[in-house]
């Protein structure tokens, strides 16, 4: 098959184990990030299977009306920047493992190395010594602290779980069948989300993005964080409500924050407003970009290629499109 893989960054994926599951393919692979319409149905007129890396590329009904040879799209994980009903009615199979019994443990480790980052001010230490400057700040110990997990499914769980290990308090706030869970793990259940967000000296969001949990952190529970807490988003920036996050740092409730995700990806340049604020770490989206992740992620992708090939399709989320492929 002609196989096209976009957004590979950094030339990876070639690089990988699992890459040889692609032997006999004649794969094409980008490594810029691209959104125009005829740019993308240039590159992929004659592509018959489309790798994409997570949700870096929109896959929209005007590019899929373009590329007549398409019949497949193999990625891992959740879809919402694919159009899955255009890719139906032109007989598109989308697979995607969506990998239930997995925890992104990459993404884990991940929150905790912004934690620790912004708690001890690592990035303007760093910056400082390397500027001539011994020592450029007093920063803040996680023991007996308070942390708190939004959202507690896999990696909310683990990173949970870590917190212990560091000594903290563990407060949780989910839905109530989540909540059940953290209690019979041991963990404090919030009483609200107002008195979550007061009470917690680090909070970390860890809540699927889908149109119900769109904004769900709002300016007035960033409002509620006291000015030394710290507030990490390594899931997804729609979680907070537009600009808020920005303008309550501004305001000085919470004190800091550390992110690795954003509304506009890639960042638009320096100019993005978190990038300017010193109480801010920020990382471009390497939550889940590690090797040992990519061979899992990309083992997954390159065997429903070949199941494809071989007539027998795998993960299909879309099993309606197997009529009119």
């Amino acid at each position: 098959m002609k196989v096209s893989i976009l957004d590979d960054y950094h030339d990876t994926l070639r690089t990988l184990a699992c890459f040889q599951k692609l032997a006999g393919h004649d794969v094409t692979i980008w490594n810029d990030h691209v959104q125009d319409l005829d740019t993308l149905a240039a590159r992929l007129k004659d592509t018959e299977a489309l790798v994409l890396i997570r949700e870096r590329t929109q896959i929209r009904a005007a590019l899929l009306e373009r590329l007549d040879k398409l019949k497949l799209i193999s990625q891992r994980s959740v879809y919402p920047h694919i159009d899955i009903d255009a890719c139906t009615r032109r007989g598109v199979i989308v697979s995607s493992n969506l990998h239930p019994d997995t925890v992104s443990y990459a993404t884990a480790e991940l929150t905790w190395g912004l934690i620790l980052a912004a708690m001890r001010q690592i990035p303007q230490q760093v910056a400082a010594l390397r500027a001539g400057i011994w020592q450029t700040g007093v920063g803040h110990s996680l023991r007996a602290k308070t942390l708190g997990i939004y959202g507690y499914g896999r990696i909310g769980s683990v990173v949970a779980g870590w917190g212990r290990a560091f000594g903290m308090q563990v407060m949780v706030w989910a839905r109530e069948v989540s909540l059940a869970r953290a209690r019979a793990d041991g963990y404090t259940a919030a009483p609200g989300k107002e008195a979550f967000f007061a009470a917690c000296d680090i909070i970390s969001l860890h809540v699927r993005l889908v149109e119900a949990t769109r904004g769900i952190v709002t300016a007035d529970d960033l409002a509620r964080m006291q000015p030394t807490a710290l507030i990490v988003n390594t899931s997804r920036a729609g979680l907070i409500a537009p600009g808020a996050l920005a303008a309550s740092l501004r305001a000085g409730r919470p004190g800091m924050a550390a992110v690795d995700v954003y509304e506009q990806e890639p960042v638009p340049g320096a100019a993005y407003p978190l990038l300017a604020m010193e109480n801010v770490v920020c990382t471009p989206h390497i939550g889940y970009v590690t090797h040992e992740e990519y061979e899992i992620q990309f083992a997954d992708i390159f065997d429903q290629i070949n199941a494809y090939a071989a007539g027998q399709p795998i993960h299909v989320v879309n099993p309606d499109a197997l009529v009119h492929a």
